[in-house]
């Protein structure tokens, strides 16, 4: 995996970027793009090890089964001020397990502070990221 930051490039997620992925509850916007039409969408999301994990349901998981090339940016603000921001492009995998989806749920609705089985109608969604693009102000 490639990370840009600033004007450097890195062969892993930096360690005060991946404790930024993992710590705050930010929200997530979720790119995917089927027959060249992009769709973003705000998702929930937990980094762990150069993976995103997300549970989702709708277009979003519609469009990842047919183009699984996906991207996600975070962004961190103070007031209107952005803190930090980093984009992740990966590709993407539907996990149909129940057992794993709901482990994966309950990890994610902590970290947002939603009720363990909350969103239970949502399916498991894996993005192993391939590059990152990071910057702080």
């Amino acid at each position: 995996m490639a990370v840009l930051v600033g004007q450097g490039t890195v062969s892993t997620v930096p360690p005060e970027v991946a404790d930024r992925l993992e710590s705050e509850p930010l929200m997530a916007h979720l790119g995917t793009c089927v027959e060249g039409r992009p769709h973003v969408a705000p998702v929930w999301y937990r980094y762990e090890d150069d993976v995103v994990e997300l549970v989702t349901t709708g277009r979003k998981l519609e469009n990842i089964r047919t183009n699984p090339r996906v991207s996600l940016s975070v962004q961190a603000d103070d007031e209107g001020r952005t803190r930090w921001m980093v984009t992740l492009l990966g590709t993407a995998t539907i996990i149909e397990g129940d057992a794993e989806t709901a482990a994966a749920r309950r990890k994610i609705n902590e970290k947002y502070g939603a009720r363990p089985d909350a969103y239970d109608e949502n399916t498991l969604v894996r993005v192993e990221v391939g590059s990152a693009t990071y910057e702080t102000y």
